[in-house]
């Protein structure tokens, strides 16, 4: 545990306040803490625990982390190894409106009532990717959940952000995360929210097109809403209709259990039209000892 300490220090040192991951053990990279994640959301340090700790390495850790106690505001801990994900505090109160600032730009955070907290820091790749060719675009986001790339895209002026979601309370924060950054103007006439199941709306989503680029950010599995071994080819299938005079595709999927060749040999199936452009590199504080268990950022073009 002292290597976690010793990432906590190295990332306090830094004097950086935007969110990143201080400690990356699902990666599988340390030998012993694949259990653990540090997040810093300042001025908040997230601990996510995937098993029980040994009682006398985590009273030791939990010791030596009251070092800091001047530099933060409060240390959260979320087991998710019990049901619920219960949400406990080491010092401090869980924040109630608290914010995740990454490169200028301000999203709402959930602290203690889901699983997330409403940000994913590993999706900072695709949404450095939108910023480079999102001006004068428009946008399709789907799978949207709390908007994060369409906060990017209105950010670097982008024509017109469509985001579906079936979560209206996902749609919700995406709304305020924009207002977060000053976008009040824009979300009355360029920012759409669709609260649809998408495979029972593709007429709505095609009528608001075409569209230049195409997100496609789904959950891996989540019941009676996507599974992405028999529903991700049904979204591939429909680009050609959202964007008929071509365009730009990041294709997304976190599912340790699919890798890289399962998107590949779909686009090849559903959309050979597209051609393969390159996967985007992940971040560095997410090391993986295998790569094809990580997030899957595909780009494409048609």
């Amino acid at each position: 545990m002292k290597r976690i300490i010793a990432a906590i220090e190295q990332g306090l040192s830094e004097e950086n306040n935007d969110a990143r991951r201080f400690f990356h053990g699902r990666g599988q990279c340390y030998e012993g803490l694949g259990f653990i994640n540090v997040d810093w959301f300042a001025p908040v340090l997230l601990i996510t625990l995937y098993q029980e700790p040994d009682a006398v390495d985590w009273h030791a850790f939990t010791d030596n982390l009251t070092v800091f106690q001047s530099d933060m505001d409060a240390v959260l801990v979320q087991r998710r190894y019990i049901r619920g994900a219960p949400l406990e505090t080491l010092w401090g109160d869980i924040p109630q409106q608290a914010q995740a600032l990454e490169q200028g730009l301000r999203y709402s955070l959930s602290f203690g009532g889901k699983q997330n907290v409403g940000f994913f820091l590993d999706m900072l790749p695709g949404r450095e990717w939108l910023k480079q060719r999102a001006t004068g675009k428009k946008v399709l986001n789907l799978f949207s959940y709390t908007c994060a790339f369409s906060v990017v895209a209105i950010a670097e002026n982008a024509h017109s952000v469509v985001n579906l979601d079936m979560s209206s309370a996902a749609l919700n924060v995406g709304r305020s995360n924009h207002r977060l950054n000053q976008h009040d103007d824009r979300l009355k006439r360029d920012i759409q929210f669709l609260s649809h199941d998408l495979f029972r709306s593709w007429k709505k989503v095609i009528s608001k097109g075409p569209y230049d680029i195409v997100i496609i950010d789904p959950p891996s599995r989540q019941k009676g809403s996507f599974i992405a071994t028999s529903d991700y080819i049904k979204v591939v299938r429909r680009l050609l209709s959202l964007m008929p005079k071509g365009g730009d595709i990041l294709a997304c999927l976190n599912a340790p259990e699919l890798d890289e060749q399962f998107l590949l040999d779909l686009f090849t199936e559903a959309c050979p039209e597209a051609s393969f452009v390159e996967r985007l590199e992940a971040r560095k504080d997410f090391p993986e000892a295998d790569s094809r268990r990580n997030l899957k950022m595909l780009h494409y073009q048609l």
